[in-house]
């Protein structure tokens, strides 16, 4: 049994760590932006309620990033800076696609915003994973990786 269990773990690895990550990178978004909208800015101001989802929203991604890149795919691009800003834009992308997404099922649909979003965060999970692993970590076939 133990030995099933460990070949399971073994082979999906690499999903197991990317479904943690984005755990924690979800504690660090929402957290940093009850503690921006507790202490330090109004949420009930616009303009100050953007600026603490604009700063959760970095927080959350520039940690996504480290944690992709050395624990999730083990990334041994030694242009780093390349590398994360391909991993911001594609995730600006998908946050452009959440807004699309959720325009469409809440707006123009009329679908519910909280089944709405459980729909659009599970392709966003999904979008995200997939352009890490073919296009941001993707591996050199001349590499170790």
């Amino acid at each position: 049994m133990f030995e099933r269990i460990k070949s399971l773990v073994t082979k999906y690895w690499e999903i197991i760590t990317y479904l943690v990550a984005g755990a924690m990178t979800t504690v660090i978004s929402l957290g940093s932006f009850f503690i921006l909208t507790s202490f330090f800015l109004d949420p009930k101001k616009d303009i100050e309620l953007c600026i603490a989802n604009i700063i959760s929203w970095i927080l959350a991604v520039t940690f996504a990033y480290f944690i992709n890149r050395y624990v999730v795919f083990r990334s041994k691009e030694k242009n780093i800076l390349k590398e994360m800003a391909k991993f911001y834009t594609a995730r600006v992308g998908s946050l452009l696609l959440d807004i699309v997404f959720m325009h469409i099922l809440v707006t123009v649909i009329g679908l519910d915003h909280k089944i709405s979003k459980l729909m659009v965060q599970f392709l966003i999970v999904i979008t995200n994973y997939l352009l890490s692993k073919f296009l941001i970590f993707k591996k050199n076939k001349n590499t170790d990786q």
